[in-house]
Formats: structure tokens, C-alpha cells, sequence
């Protein structure tokens, strides 16, 4: 691996992780507005339907100018998103702002993974991307957990910051302000992402134009035999995913009686199971065997739902770290895969912003069911858990025997695509 790749690690390390903070730090911020439990699942769909609605424009964008000067704009756009947080603007406008800011910096940061390293690298750097990625998930939610926690907060309210006085003192405010200096270093460094020799595309903002090449990349790798295999299978694992990390919560508050500096460290169970599995797959799994992984989330679909009327803690941890080693198998290989047919197809910023697209249009989808569900009755949590535990085993059975009726027709499908 070049030096310039852990550079890269490490700001989305610091990126992500007060990426993570923050979705608690926001809940709290909603507990202490007396927010129903039905809102909680749209903070996370107020972050990613940036990720939808400017899918056309930031894989360009990317395209158009060094990724690191794009991470670095896009750091700085969080700390705003912050800072109206801090001082009292409403929750969801905030941390959809910090969305924006997380859409455009996605293409940028696995763009340049495809600038750097050759094919045959890629399944082991996604598996460091996804185990720094989930690292930060970990300490992220339990960054986020401590820091809305009475003790600390009230420390940290008492440390007099020149020129910054907020209206209020509370755990959720106050947080955010800490939250903030995270997202400074990730920007600070993002300075030092390598440039690479990559050639630039002149970003051209004309919203038709940019949605007609949009709507074809789209096209263009869902049509890919490989592409939309592994484009179908990250789409419904990001969807549940995305909803899993607010639901938990929720669910453990719930189902384990716990309060939300404890609950919010829930998460991070699964991400540690995550890394376990991302790990492995990185050491142990390359292109070819990608699209045989397709078993493992159809096991974890099936677990998930069995977790949701789970009452013990100690049960609970158990059956989080293997959701979330299940996922970290298959979900890496299947992300590598379709970032190489992506770049093979077009730019890899654009490749990028296509699947952010549908991966966000995903969870955009499938939190909003959950507050559906949450509306008609706020104590079924696991309900919710059980919903869409079933629907993405259902769903990954159906990819599995897309993928082998596929096989059965062309033996050497994954040869031919994944080879070259």
C-alpha cells in the first residue's frame, strides 16, 4: 500500500467517527426538545437524502478538481453543520447540512482508492477502509454516548472557549461543540492527501446536462451483469444498515431498559463485529470470490430478526458482534467489486455517486418505513428489527438465485469481468 492510502485511512477515520458522534449527539439534542420517538429514524434520512438529491452533481464535482482539496472543503461544510447545531438551529437542518458535506467527500475518498491502487489491492484497501470506517463507528457512538453523558457534559460546559458562548448548556449542545473539533482534524488532514496523476474533468454545472450523464451511469451499471449484482446486494445492506443504527438504539433503550449514553454505544457491538469480518475478508477474499458471499447476508438477515425480542444484554451483545461480522464478509468483497466495474465503466467519482445514490435512496426508504412503523406505535422497536431483518434475507435469497441462474448461463461471467 502507498503512504498516501493510510493518509487517506486516517482522515476518514476522524471524518466518520464524528460523523457517528454526532447522529447522538442530535438525538439527545431531540430527547431534550421532547422529540416523539417516530421523528429519531429521519435524522438519518434528513443525512442521506443529500446523498440522493445531489448524486448527479458531487461524482463530477469530485472528478473535477484533487480529491484531497474536495475532502477538505467537504470537512469544513460538517463544521458548519456543527456550529448551527451548537447554536440552537433545528437538529435536522443541521445534520442534513452535514450530509451535504458527507455525499460530496464519499466519491472523492473512494474515488482516489481507485487513483492509487491497482485492481488487485482494492478488496484489501476496502477491507482497511471498512475496519477504520467501522472503528470510528465504534468509538464514534461511544464518543458520542460519553460525551451527552451528565458527567461529562457538565465538565465540558464548565471549559471556557473564547468567543463561543451558547445559549444553553445542555448534554446535546454541548457535545456538538466537541464533536466539532473532531471534524477540524479530519480537514486538517486532508492537507496532506497525496495528488494523484489522475486527469481532471472539467465540472460543468448545467442541472439537465448533469442529469442525463447521470441517469446513464446509472443505467450503465445497473445493466453490468456484475455491477448490478453487487449494486442490488450494497443497495439493501447500506438500506438496513443505515436504519439499523438509529433502530438499535431505540431497541435497546426499549427491549434492555438502558438509557441513551448506554444505548448509543449499542452500535458499536455490530461495528466491532464488522471489523472482524472486514478484516478477514481483506486477508482472505478477492475479486473472483466476491459474489459468493452472497450466503452470509441472507444468515445475517435471519439473525437480525431474531434479535429484535431479545430481552438479554449479554444475549444481545452476543448476536450484535455476529450481525456485524456477517456483514463485514460479504459486504466488502461485494463494495470492492463494484468500485472496479464502476471505474472500468466511467470516472470513479461518478462510478461513486451512483452508488451512493441508490445505497442512500435505500436508506432514505427504508428509515422512513421504520418511522412509519414507530407512528403507529412507539414501543415496537423491535418490531422494526424483525421487519427488516426478514426483508433483507428475503431479498439477498432472491439476489442468490439471480446470481445463479446468471452463473449457470455464462460459467465464466466473474472471470470475464472481475479479471480485467
Amino acid at each position: 500500500m502507498q503512504r498516501g492510502f493510510f493518509t487517506i485511512m486516517w482522515a476518514q477515520f476522524f471524518s466518520a467517527l464524528a460523523d457517528n458522534a454526532l447522529l447522538v449527539a442530535a438525538l439527545q439534542v431531540l430527547a431534550e426538545q421532547f422529540a416523539s420517538d417516530d421523528l429519531k429514524p429521519l435524522l438519518k434520512t434528513a443525512f442521506a437524502a443529500a446523498y440522493v438529491v445531489l448524486a448527479p452533481f458531487v461524482g463530477s464535482f469530485s472528478d473535477s478538481r484533487p480529491k484531497g482539496q474536495v475532502m477538505f472543503l467537504c470537512n469544513a461544510l460538517k463544521i458548519v453543520g456543527c456550529f448551527m447545531m451548537l447554536f440552537g438551529f433545528d437538529p435536522f437542518a443541521a445534520y442534513a447540512l452535514v450530509g451535504v458535506g458527507a455525499a460530496a467527500y464519499s466519491p472523492a475518498k473512494y474515488g482516489i482508492v481507485t487513483e492509487l491502487l491497482p485492481p488487485s489491492q482494492l478488496v484489501a484497501a476496502n477491507g482497511w477502509i471498512e475496519g477504520l470506517t467501522v472503528a470510528a463507528t465504534v468509538f464514534g457512538t461511544g464518543v458520542g454516548g460519553v460525551l451527552v453523558s451528565p458527567t461529562v457534559s457538565s465538565f465540558l460546559a464548565s471549559i471556557d472557549v473564547p468567543f463561543i458562548e451558547l445559549t444553553t448548556n445542555s448534554p446535546g449542545q454541548v457535545a456538538t461543540g466537541a464533536i466539532a473539533s473532531l471534524y477540524l482534524i479530519a480537514a486538517a488532514i486532508n492537507i496532506f492527501v497525496p495528488r494523484t496523476s489522475a486527469e481532471l474533468v472539467p465540472f460543468r454545472a448545467n442541472p439537465r446536462e448533469r442529469l442525463r450523464e447521470f441517469v446513464l451511469s446509472n443505467k450503465t451499471l445497473w445493466r453490468d451483469p456484475l455491477g448490478g449484482v453487487s449494486l442490488t446486494v450494497t443497495t439493501l445492506f447500506w438500506g438496513a444498515g443505515g436504519t439499523l443504527q438509529v433502530i438499535v438504539i431505540q431497541w435497546a433503550m426499549q427491549n434492555l431498559g438502558q438509557q441513551l449514553p448506554d444505548a448509543g454505544k449499542m452500535p458499536g457491538v455490530v461495528a466491532i463485529g464488522v471489523t472482524v469480518g472486514a478484516v478477514y475478508a481483506a486477508r482472505n477474499f478477492g475479486l473472483r470470490d466476491s459474489v459468493r458471499v452472497v450466503p452470509l447476508g441472507i444468515a445475517m438477515g435471519v439473525l437480525c430478526a431474531l434479535m429484535g425480542p431479545v430481552h438479554s444484554k449479554l444475549l444481545a451483545i452476543v448476536m450484535m458482534f455476529a450481525v456485524g461480522m456477517l456483514s463485514g464478509f460479504f459486504v466488502v468483497p461485494l463494495n470492492a467489486l463494484l468500485q472496479h466495474r464502476g471505474a472500468s465503466l466511467m470516472g470513479s467519482g461518478q462510478s461513486i455517486s451512483v452508488q451512493n445514490f441508490n445505497e442512500n435512496l435505500g436508506i432514505v426508504v427504508m428509515t422512513g418505513l421504520a418511522a412509519l412503523l414507530l407512528n403507529f406505535n412507539g414501543r415496537v422497536a423491535w418490531h422494526v428489527l424483525v421487519v427488516l431483518g426478514v426483508l433483507l434475507a428475503v431479498s439477498m435469497v432472491v439476489v442468490e438465485v439471480t446470481l445463479r441462474r446468471m452463473l449457470a448461463r455464462n460459467p465464466t461471467l466473474i472471470d470475464d469481468h472481475a479479471g480485467h
